[in-house]
């Protein structure tokens, strides 16, 4: 097999802007065929419901059903899913889930009120969401560990029902995925996929409740729909190809840099991985490395396509020099495979999960390590952040004058709301102020 074209970049170069600039472009927005695909799909649903979700699943999916409650998934094909497992797979995700579950709880929040000198209350009340639903991707691959990372924050926030989507081509089910939502708490599951999918939670039909938000990844269909839906809905984010940034200073083993590349890279033709060093012969060495394992790869044709398409090492003057570029880049993932990891974190203003040194592969926070792996991409990690209890729940102000308070208050507002000319604002602040 021919050995990787991978592309060689120096930030030295006069016009290394331009041609990072390049690298990084993605157009994660739809073509006109998929949205107006999806438009199509979304009012389907709206108005023949249950139905058009029948229809669709046999369309897309090659799932042909009678009724919409054989697409339902029941509660005893979930617990025997869990049963039939093999045991290794079921403490695999059950110690994931544990240890998804501990992180989270440290990003519990409670609510809040204060009370003032004159007797006014102020605060903030937090409140979980009542219904969400999980959209899990089917067809090309399974994956459960998406299920623990959605559905687990969802349960640690207090969330009352979780409805899970997931397709099933040709009527097929996977096992892990099921057991997962048992393991998570997933309160209802149907299979269900694509466009329609999305329409139906977020509207509802005759059998799928509607829901307050939708989360979950899911193929440029599935994220179209979620663009289409926002407002109706919440959503976690509208994600973008699988990233990885690896930042080392040559003293790495380069066959486990190679792999650290490629673990992303086998999600799909359009992942990017990139390195940066300030070592020639390092950015050498992983390259042979990267020649030497791709044939050991089972998805060796879809690493090829991500490596040579969307990927490159990056030769850096200095270490201070990748950590400038890190923060254009603003991964997803993000390994510093350095020395003191600590000290170059404190110059690290954007990325959506780090990996700090050599020994943490990302793959271990992709399924266990503890922090959700549901992270911003494209760049958003700029002004986002990973998934987490906070995007489950919303928060209410809390205002309780006293007399006294309303009194001073209602001075301060009517000035204001004369000032905009809203005569009722003011009056109704008016009408507390005590007469002297």
């Amino acid at each position: 097999m021919n050995n990787l074209d991978i592309k060689r970049l120096n930030s030295s170069d006069t016009d290394f802007s331009q041609q990072l600039e390049q690298l990084l472009a993605w157009e994660s927005v739809s073509d006109h065929a998929v949205h107006g695909a999806v438009v199509d799909i979304i009012e389907r649903v709206r108005r023949q419901g249950d139905q058009a979700l029948v229809e669709l699943t046999a369309t897309f999916d090659r799932y042909s059903v009678d009724s919409f409650s054989e697409l339902a998934v029941s509660a005893e094909r979930i617990a025997q899913a869990l049963a039939n497992i093999d045991a290794d797979k079921r403490q695999a995700l059950e110690k994931a889930a544990e240890r998804v579950r501990s992180y989270h709880q440290h990003q519990q929040q409670d609510s809040w009120q204060y009370t003032e000198a004159d007797g006014t209350v102020l605060g903030q009340k937090i409140s979980p969401l009542d219904r969400v639903g999980l959209y899990v991707p089917g067809g090309k691959a399974s994956y459960p560990s998406s299920v623990l990372m959605n559905a687990i924050p969802a349960k640690v926030a207090g969330v009352q029902e979780i409805i899970m989507v997931v397709p099933s081509p040709d009527g097929e089910l996977n096992d892990m995925v099921l057991a997962a939502a048992a393991i998570a708490g997933v309160d209802t599951v149907f299979t269900i996929g694509g466009a329609q999918a999305i329409a139906a939670l977020a509207y509802g039909t005759e059998t799928v409740p509607k829901v307050d938000k939708i989360v979950g990844p899911g193929n440029i269909y599935v994220a179209t729909a979620k663009r289409q839906v926002f407002g109706q809905v919440g959503l976690d984010m509208i994600a973008g190809p699988s990233e990885i940034l690896v930042v080392c200073d040559g003293k790495t083993d380069p066959d486990w840099i190679a792999m650290d590349l490629f673990s992303q890279a086998e999600h799909d033709e359009d992942a990017q991985a990139i390195l940066l060093s300030d070592s020639v012969e390092f950015l050498d060495a992983v390259q042979q490395s990267m020649d030497k394992l791709l044939p050991t790869m089972e998805r060796s044709d879809i690493i090829r396509a991500a490596i040579e398409d969307r990927s490159a090492l990056i030769l850096v003057p200095s270490m201070q020099a990748a950590t400038e570029i890190t923060n254009i880049i603003a991964p997803e993932h993000l390994e510093l495979s350095v020395e003191d990891p600590e000290a170059m974190l404190a110059e690290i203003r954007h990325a959506g999960a780090i990996f700090m040194g050599r020994y943490t592969a990302e793959a271990l926070g992709d399924y266990c390590a503890g922090p959700n792996h549901v992270l911003p991409t494209s760049g958003t990690a700029r002004f986002s952040s990973p998934l987490g209890v906070y995007d489950f729940q919303k928060r209410s102000s809390l205002i309780m004058c006293s007399a006294q308070g309303a009194s001073e208050l209602g001075k301060t507002a009517s000035v204001l709301a004369r000032g905009e000319s809203l005569t009722a604002h003011a009056r109704s602040a008016e009408y507390r102020i005590k007469l002297q």
